[in-house]
């Protein structure tokens, strides 16, 4: 299921959290995907995607960076708009989080 109640904090000085020093690098903690976008604001998004409910969405970098599944190919925006309909089911938005940082904290939260 998509992920709920979800309040963490990530160290963007921790090992993790390091990962997300550059535009376009992105993290799974929790089931949601943290991707330091290519305009170098966070975003996070369900891990969990909105067409079979399969856990396997990424970040890619192409397109100006959009959510991927690799299952059967679902695309999102970063706001979580499908981009592509898969088979002749209505194409439904992933699930997109709040994010803030303060000093070298990120938060993800609902």
């Amino acid at each position: 299921p998509v992920p709920t109640g979800v309040d963490f904090t990530v160290d963007l000085e921790s090992s993790e959290g390091q990962k997300l020093s550059a535009n376009g690098q992105f993290i799974v903690k929790d089931l949601i995907v943290i991707v330091k976008n290519l305009e170098g604001n966070f975003v996070a998004a369900s891990q969990v995607c909105s067409h079979q409910g399969y856990e396997e969405v990424v970040f890619r970098n192409e397109n100006d960076g959009i959510f991927y599944c690799g299952v059967h190919g679902s695309r999102f925006g970063m706001d979580g708009s499908p981009l592509n309909q898969i088979g002749t089911e209505p194409a439904k938005s992933l699930k997109i989080f709040e994010t803030e940082v303060t000093g070298s904290v990120l938060r993800v939260f609902e």
